[in-house]
């Protein structure tokens, strides 16, 4: 089988930056063509690019030419990878589909519309069978703060009754430009446009469930990872040992394809007191829990995730090994 040829879309943003940075040396996907606003097409990516994110610019990318988000820049890959932002996705993605051409997005528009999956692969990669044989299609990944609270239910899924949420978001989350210094430096920001809607909604559809969800998100001056406090009340009858063994065992399609993305432990249980924090717990895919205990029926713990690598940038490149790996590409 040969490499999967793809294009990104939005590629000079955070999340387009990452994707690049985790595609350098993929075994088998490889990135040929980058695209950016109308302003820098025609640019070389490194003259075009503000490198905000660890690391070096990768040396394969560097004398690619930025194209156009039109169809007819793409119509030579296979997959169109999209972190392009959310109302330049809502015109851009619909078209590139009727086109013929099929995109991966880690944009919002779309995430809830029937016959689109919305796909966090270790928790409902089955989802993605609904594409199967189609000529074109549209697969979304959720909302990050999703991405990172389903990955760390999921061993729970069929044992909750209702869900209470609060989250605490570092300020990547919200794009390069997202929020001021002035307005983060020393503050906590109790509401995030959208966010609490989408989490609800998302979950509902990713986990496959109809049970109450309440979501209250917050704003923290962290640069990386996002964090929740999840109190969730349970029905049916469970201990501590039991929760802990069902976060340490579990794995998923990933993980037993062995896929090159994918943590080889997509939970890991922090047993310090103290954890997990964004400086000393962070992992690039995998969601770290702590706190974990069970009390009057509610399992409470909080978790940790990386926003842009498990909540966008990884989980969209983790989709496209996992449809590859089920022969839908």
């Amino acid at each position: 089988m040969g490499k999967i040829r793809v294009s990104l879309l939005g590629s000079t943003g955070i999340v387009g930056q990452t994707m690049v940075k985790l595609l350098e040396g993929h075994p088998y996907i490889e990135l040929t063509k980058v695209s950016a606003s109308p302003a820098k097409i025609g640019q070389k990516y490194c003259e075009a690019v503000k490198w905000v994110i660890n690391g070096e610019v990768p040396e394969y990318v560097c004398d690619m030419e930025l194209v156009s988000t039109d169809p007819s820049d793409h119509r030579d890959v296979d997959v169109v990878l999209s972190a392009l932002p959310n109302d330049v996705a809502a015109k851009v993605e619909p078209g590139l589909v009727r086109s013929g051409i099929n995109v991966i997005s880690n944009a919002s528009p779309g995430r809830m519309d029937n016959g689109t999956p919305l796909i966090n692969p270790e928790v409902n990669w089955r989802a993605l069978e609904m594409i199967r044989g189609r000529g074109d299609w549209l697969v979304k990944n959720p909302n990050c703060t999703t991405a990172i609270i389903s990955l760390a239910l999921a061993p729970f899924r069929d044992k909750l009754r209702r869900l209470f949420v609060t989250t605490m978001q570092s300020v990547s989350g919200a794009g390069y430009m997202g929020v001021s210094f002035l307005s983060i430096e020393g503050n906590v920001i109790p509401y995030i446009k959208g966010e609490e809607e989408k989490i609800e909604a998302e979950l509902g559809k990713i986990m496959e469930w109809g049970i109450d969800v309440h979501a209250t998100s917050t704003r923290v001056p962290v640069k990386y990872g996002h964090m929740a406090i999840i109190e969730a009340e349970l029905g049916v009858s469970m201990g501590i040992n039991d929760a802990v063994k069902a976060i340490e065992e579990y794995s998923s399609f990933p993980q037993q394809r062995g896929l090159p993305t994918a943590p080889p432990r997509p939970l890991i249980l922090v047993k310090r007191s103290d954890g997990p924090q964004p400086l000393r717990d962070l992992d690039p895919m995998a969601v770290s829990i702590g706190r974990l205990s069970i009390k009057a029926g509610y399992l409470r713990m909080v978790i940790l995730g990386d926003n842009i690598v498990r909540g966008a940038a990884g989980v969209t490149i983790l989709t496209l090994e996992t449809m590859r790996e089920m022969g839908l590409i």
